[in-house]
């Protein structure tokens, strides 16, 4: 069994949103969860959702209608993703394991999600590219402050943002297709790919913002 926190980790969500939506899934979905379920075994439900998510986004090569599969996927992830710590708490079964589980699954679904929308006729590979060591940076950042501050510091632009944003770029697919919306230097520039660009801007902000805010905190430590 891995070892429960001595301290409760003091979880800071400046997004309403992300907010909203937990009390949301708490009230309706919390109290079905089977007792015998662990918090380790709701996030391993919703890592298979979202794996699930990026299959259907490499099928979408084939028809962006795959990406109806991958919104309810993305979903499915979010809502299983919020529920486990909901199970953790009200049943006392945080640990440090756990928040680690939590934490590297969304990095790797967020990173081969992107990844594999790079690779779908609907965006180029080269902003996905920079698009998608985002999240991966940004848990890393989240992880620290759990480590050194007992903080789970959510960003103002949270997970919630994010499967919103990545259910966008599936709507986009789904309506524009691959027709180049203009063309620069030769090259079809494609809706996914405004989208992509439009989207890292505010999220790169936030993961600098918050890694030098950690960063000032630590040298602090130091005096």
């Amino acid at each position: 069994m891995s070892e429960p926190y001595k301290n409760p980790v003091k979880k800071l969500i400046p997004s309403k949103l992300e907010t909203g939506y937990q009390k949301l899934m708490y009230k309706l979905l919390g109290r079905f969860i089977p007792k015998w379920m662990t918090p380790n075994q709701v996030t391993a439900v919703g890592v298979f959702f979202g794996a699930l998510a990026i299959v259907f986004a490499l099928l979408a090569q084939i028809s962006p209608l795959f990406y109806i599969g991958t919104i309810a996927g993305l979903w499915a992830h979010m809502t299983a993703d919020v529920l486990d710590g909901y199970v953790a708490r009200s049943r006392g079964m945080s640990s440090r394991a756990g928040a680690y589980f939590d934490l590297i699954s969304d990095v790797l679904i967020s990173t081969f999600l992107i990844l594999a929308f790079g690779l779908s006729p609907y965006a180029h590979l080269e902003p996905a590219a920079f698009a998608a060591p985002l999240y991966g940076v940004m848990n890393v950042t989240m992880m620290n402050y759990i480590i050194y501050f007992n903080e789970f510091q959510f960003p103002r632009l949270g997970p919630v943002e994010a499967h919103i944003a990545y259910s966008i770029f599936c709507i986009l697919a789904l309506v524009f297709g691959s027709a180049p919306v203009f063309t620069v230097a030769g090259i079809g520039v494609l809706a996914g790919d405004i989208f992509i660009v439009l989207g890292m801007l505010p999220m790169y902000y936030e993961m600098i913002r918050m890694a030098i805010a950690l960063f000032k905190r630590l040298k602090g430590l130091e005096k």
